[in-house]
């Protein structure tokens, strides 16, 4: 009996359920020179590009194609975003798994989840605020 406890309290301490975020380092290593494209409830959410020096540059997928330049580094044990057109910093935790990252916002007590997605040959594209006819 006490090799089923101890099989079982070995399963519910795993890696699944205490995963641990993402460090700067890690977080570095993994996003350094790519272009990666986040989802959030279903729907496609934002891309972002990994510039030398821990820049950035963001746009949401909603249409518009308008990008941010930022930055990003590390607080309390989490990965901080600051942009261009903002004053406080978006921090999030993030998560490597085996389909990608997941990252928790940590500024919202809902915390907004978002999925890595697969690329599949998009790429960013930035046109500007102002760009039309």
């Amino acid at each position: 009996m006490m090799i089923r406890w101890i099989f079982l309290a070995s399963l519910l301490s795993g890696p699944a359920l205490a995963q641990e975020a993402m460090t700067a380092a890690e977080f570095e290593a993994y996003t350094a020179g790519k272009t990666l494209f986040f989802e959030a409830d279903g729907g496609k959410y934002g891309v972002e590009k990994y510039l030398p020096n821990r820049r950035v540059r963001w746009s949401f997928l909603d249409g518009k194609q308008q990008c941010k330049d930022g930055f990003w580094y590390e607080d309390s044990g989490q990965i901080c975003f600051l942009y261009e057109d903002t004053t406080a910093p978006q921090c999030w935790s993030f998560y490597a798994g085996a389909d990608g990252l997941t990252a928790k916002f940590e500024n919202d007590p809902d915390g907004t989840v978002l999925y890595e997605l697969e690329a599949a040959g998009d790429e960013m594209i930035c046109l500007g605020p102002d760009v039309g006819v």
